[in-house]
């Protein structure tokens, strides 16, 4: 091999590790954003029903259930708190909401009287409630309870 030959090839050589490592930071990064979508999308509440309640809430150890109506004000201030808890508590706590108004036989079957009520499930049965509008650090302390 010539020395041209050998210069060209340590060129090549080159050429090809940084296109490698460039490769490598794209893939990298593609990973990272795909899992970051992969977890949000996760993470978003689920949306219970009478047909599927005791399905999902059975399929989980530790669930927190949200009994809301789109009219009710404090409903409404209090789904922020539960999205960030649902983020917060991914792979912990299950975290669903439940439309009263919807879903009457559910609600009823709870005896919901007044929303919003927070309900925890543990292997599908209920072991807390919390109702009305309550701050964040107040929800995560019953959960926590539970989480042991």
């Amino acid at each position: 091999m010539t020395d041209d030959e050998k210069d060209m090839n340590d060129e090549h050589k080159q050429f090809i590790s940084e296109e490698d490592e460039e490769l490598k930071h794209i893939r990298e990064k593609k990973i990272r954003e795909w899992k970051e979508k992969k977890r949000k999308m996760s993470a978003e509440l689920a949306h219970l029903t009478d047909s599927n309640f005791n399905k999902i809430v059975n399929q989980n150890h530790l669930a927190l259930i949200d009994f809301w109506a789109p009219w009710c004000g404090p409903c409404l201030a209090l789904a922020p708190t539960i999205e960030e808890l649902a983020e917060e508590y991914f792979g912990k706590i299950f975290v669903g909401k439940l439309n009263v108004d919807e879903n009457p036989i559910t609600a009823e079957r709870f005896k919901i009287f007044s929303i919003p009520t927070l309900i925890i499930m543990k292997d599908g049965r209920e072991v807390d409630r919390i109702v009305g509008l309550v701050p964040k650090k107040h929800i995560e302390a019953v959960l926590r309870k539970h989480l042991g």
